[in-house]
């Protein structure tokens, strides 16, 4: 039982962690993909 919490503890920690940057990660990469087709669009309308 002990070898399953540690198991746990050494694994599911780190794999929160990187789904929860995950998450975060890709609205901005969203925000910032929305603000480049804008930034493409006004320069090629000048």
């Amino acid at each position: 039982m002990e070898n399953i919490y540690n198991t746990v503890a050494n694994l599911g920690f780190p794999i929160a962690v990187c789904l929860y940057l995950l998450v975060r990660i890709e609205g901005k990469l969203d925000s910032l993909t929305k603000s480049i087709n804008e930034l493409t669009n006004a320069v090629a309308s000048k």
